[in-house]
């Protein structure tokens, strides 16, 4: 059986520190709040919008909560009309291809919403690397393991055989309430510290040390 790469996208495949970090002082102007500094922002990076805005401001009533929701969800609405599109990280493409042409099933498990999923989806080539995505909207976010749960079910795999790649802390909490092996990378939202205090079972500094360890998780689930 060929082993499965679950994916998260915000900072592991997808360089979004700036874009997120703009929305949420966005929406943090439009209720009366002081921009919140990034090192806020990045720890709330990967939960579920409303479970993160939350977190990010605790304090707020129902009311100003669903405000603050919907501004950061406008702020990101007013950057794709004007034409922004997050960079990929370098490397990403190239592993995501090679891991495809070596006979791996691929997956996204990701805290954006399923337009967001869409929007990534609709990068040249991506459509048909991935079998399946699954969203925060599906259901529970992270580090609820429902998404990898789904994953597996949709791409015939099980935890034996199934690896999450993500950048924070939640990522590596999901995998853990998988049962899945965890795998961390260094680039993104949550330093390497936090991930392996989360459980991380190696945190990858470059892309090619991440292919590698993935090469190692195949080699022993083809000799199971």
């Amino acid at each position: 059986m060929r082993p499965l790469a679950v994916f998260d996208i915000d900072g592991t495949l997808v360089d979004s520190r700036a874009s997120i970090h703009r929305a949420a002082c966005e929406a943090a102007r439009d209720i009366g709040l002081p921009e919140p500094d990034y090192d806020r922002v990045r720890k709330t990076v990967g939960l579920k919008l409303e479970h993160a805005m939350a977190v990010l401001e605790p304090g707020l009533d129902a009311p100003t909560l669903a405000r603050f929701i919907a501004g950061f969800r406008a702020s990101f609405n007013r950057m794709y009309a004007e034409g922004h599109e997050e960079p990929l990280y370098p490397g990403a493409v190239d592993t995501l291809r090679r891991l495809h042409r070596d006979g791996w099933r691929l997956a996204i498990a990701t805290g954006q919403n399923r337009r967001g999923v869409a929007r990534n989806l609709a990068r040249e080539g991506w459509a048909d690397l991935f079998l399946s995505s699954h969203c925060a909207e599906d259901g529970p976010g992270k580090p609820d393991p429902a998404m990898l749960h789904a994953a597996m079910a949709a791409c015939d795999s099980d935890p034996a055989r199934t690896v999450m790649i993500g950048d924070t802390a939640h990522d590596i909490e999901m995998a853990i309430n998988a049962g899945v092996l965890p795998l961390g990378v260094a680039w993104g939202f949550h330093t390497v510290e936090e991930q392996r205090a989360a459980g991380a079972r190696h945190v990858a500094e470059t892309f090619p040390e991440l292919t590698v360890v993935l090469e190692g998780f195949a080699a022993l689930t083809r000799a199971a």
